[in-house]
């Protein structure tokens, strides 16, 4: 069997703590690979490794750093469809997913190669008397990076090119569910002129990451995962000095007015719905309908959900692959069946779907719950798999109030023809990404990437101007050189004229 192991200094690293894990296909429910889990020394040796590249690496020119994340662009974009395969057969998502993964987190690697720009500073001139101030931006150090199992490729490319482009170091502590894509990245990396140890990947478990959270030479680490877990990093990691972005859970609404084009709202909710298989943390669970809008909405949504195709992932006709583990099927599936027993109707049962060939897969098919109140736990919890869930209010009002009352605040999204109800909302909701007619409202590259409460611990949302921020720290330099003319000692405190 395949053992996927780590990469310190700039080469393959072989595990040694002799733990490992078991990597599936979701699609067979097979174990096809095992990955090697670091042990506190290996990580240690990560750590170390990037501790001395930094060294070389912070003080390097920004016309080296471009020139390496310039090549990295040109060789991720021509290993697209590897990286792409890599996902779909540990994650399971369709290719075309995979493929839109790969296309996303190439953004952040762009907008890492204009880094000159990022890090231009600021400058007053003559503030007193032939003094000068300038505020500048350097590296940390040593930064590091604990990343999902959703998106094996993008979000560990929404870290570690903006922070290397920025002058840190870094360790990747990808899930040890997915681990081949974010090896490949860091391979394609060396290949493009990363000098060895600026880039490190480090595989394990809640070992390898308190190791990260505890280690004194570590200055910054990025999260993204449940809230649960954000909670404990952020909790962990500023507990032991460091800088900590932790990206958390979500239970994000799609509120559909009653002008609202329902075609494209029922469209827009089977693909944030269920899209990845609902395994994202930026899909859309809820759909708030307002007044008479949830009959006809469920009856279209309902249509569009029979006709979707289920199936491998490396199947082109598939839209929608298999689950991540069946332990997590199962807990998808339980949902529903609670739903049930709470009150819910369940218009769409997916529960009992299997692929014929693939019998043994982490298959569920789609789920559309109607008349699902707050106090269920199909709303309460962050169920992440495709699993979408109405809710009937009869006033824009009433959405609101409901929306706001949700722990969580990542990203939402409105459904309306009327220009006055979107702008009021999206200066009402309390999210910190929102969508006008728009389901899924990632932000570009250049823009940043967060949410609000439970969504998100710390102060920075991830890339755009905020992961520059992130992975810097200002500093401002008062200047005044002698002039030749000036002389003589003078005691008295010093003038702004």
């Amino acid at each position: 069997m395949k053992t996927v192991n780590h990469w310190i200094g700039g080469k393959p690293a072989e595990g040694v703590s002799g733990s490992f894990g078991p990597v599936y296909n979701p699609a067979t429910g097979a174990q096809e690979k095992q990955v090697a889990f670091a042990s506190v020394d290996e990580v240690d040796t990560a750590v170390a490794a990037a501790k001395e590249a930094f060294r070389t690496w912070g003080t390097s020119s920004l016309a080296q750093r471009t020139a390496v994340l310039f090549a990295y662009r040109e060789l991720i974009d021509a290993h697209r469809e590897e990286l792409a395969a890599l996902i779909t057969a540990e994650h399971g998502k369709v290719h075309s997913d995979a493929l839109g993964e790969v296309a996303r987190g190439l953004e952040i690697v762009e907008l890492a190669c204009g880094i000159p720009q990022q890090l231009k500073g600021e400058l007053s001139t003559q503030v007193s008397t032939r003094v000068d101030v300038a505020a500048i931006r350097q590296s940390l150090g040593v930064v590091a990076g604990i990343t999902p199992f959703n998106f094996p490729a993008m979000v560990p490319m929404w870290m570690f090119p903006l922070a290397i482009a920025c002058g840190n170091t870094f360790v990747l502590k990808p899930s040890e569910k997915v681990p081949s894509a974010a090896l490949k990245l860091a391979e394609l990396a060396a290949e493009a002129g990363l000098p060895d140890g600026v880039l490190n990947v480090v595989n394990g478990d809640k070992a390898a990451v308190d190791r990260i959270l505890e280690h004194p030479d570590i200055a910054a680490v990025s999260f993204v995962g449940s809230t649960p877990v954000a909670r404990y990093i952020h909790t962990t990691g500023t507990a032991n000095g460091k800088r900590v972005q932790a990206l958390g859970g979500a239970k994000n609404h799609m509120l559909v007015l009653p002008d609202a084009d329902l075609d494209l709202a029922a469209d827009s909710a089977i693909n944030a719905a269920y899209g990845s298989a609902g395994e994202r943390c930026m899909a859309v669970s809820v759909v708030v309908a307002v007044g008479d809008t949830a009959d006809p909405l469920i009856e279209k949504i309902k249509e569009r959900a029979a006709a979707l195709t289920i199936g491998p992932g490396d199947d082109p006709a598939s839209e929608m692959g298999p689950l991540i583990t069946k332990a997590h099927r199962d807990k998808v599936a339980s949902y529903v069946s609670g739903a049930a027993a709470q009150g819910a109707a369940v218009v769409v049962d997916g529960t009992d779907f299997t692929v014929p060939g693939h019998e043994n897969g982490h298959w569920i098919g789609v789920s559309l719950l109607d008349h699902v109140t707050p106090e269920m736990d199909a709303y309460r919890d962050e169920i992440f798999g495709p699993v979408l869930s109405v809710v009937r209010v009869d006033t824009y009002d009433a959405a609101i109030s409901l929306m706001n009352s949700s722990p969580w605040g990542n990203g939402t999204a409105i459904f309306t023809r009327d220009g006055g109800a979107a702008r009021r909302f999206q200066l009402e909701v309390e999210a910190g990404m929102v969508g006008v007619n728009v389901p899924i409202p990632v932000p570009v590259g250049y823009h940043s990437f967060g949410g609000w409460k439970d969504s998100l611990f710390g102060d920075h949302h991830i890339y755009g101007n905020d992961g520059v921020h992130f992975y810097t720290r200002g500093k401002v330099v008062t200047t005044r050189w002698p002039d030749p003319s000036d002389g003589g000692i003078n005691l008295g405190f010093p003038s702004n004229h």
